[in-house]
């Protein structure tokens, strides 16, 4: 506890607007896509989901990964906001492992296709992944956000 007491605080004043905005946009666009498919699914569709998701060991496995990496993702911009760097190598390394699942998953590759895009695929995934792609411009493109990630 009092490692955590130490720890030198930002305020909203030292992060920078392009670092700020990323990674409120992260919380913001997980946690509002989860609300929706909720609100779209209804309780009874959610509760059917996670039943059907916990009828084979591969759905399941999916569904927890998928689990693990919401979760990581806002961990990450926590840690973003907290002015913490690898934050940004763990936001790329969890849009390197979605966009490449949502490749195989649309190619058919993998049985469960569960978090599947049906479609194009080429245009399905740039939609999908096009708030994450601005998302990592903020990170890495700007002036102040690569200097304030290198002061830390």
């Amino acid at each position: 506890m009092s490692e955590v007491l130490k720890q030198e605080s930002l305020s909203a004043s030292d992060i920078p607007v392009p670092v700020m905005t990323a990674a409120i946009a992260i919380i913001m666009t997980r946690c509002s896509g989860i609300l929706l498919e909720v609100h779209e699914m209804g309780m009874a569709g959610v509760m059917s989901f996670v039943h059907l998701t916990a009828q084979s060991w591969s759905a399941t496995l999916i569904f927890i990964a998928s689990q693990l990496l919401f979760f990581t993702e806002l961990r990450c911009a926590l840690a973003l906001l907290q002015g913490r760097s690898w934050g940004r190598r763990g936001y790329v390394f969890t849009q390197i492992i979605v966009s490449f699942y949502l490749l195989i998953a649309a190619a058919g590759w993998i049985t469960p296709e569960i978090f599947n895009l049906n479609g194009d695929t080429g245009h399905l995934l740039a939609s999908q992944k096009l708030p994450d792609v601005l998302v990592l411009l903020l990170l890495f493109v700007p002036a102040s956000s690569r200097e304030f990630f290198r002061q830390r």
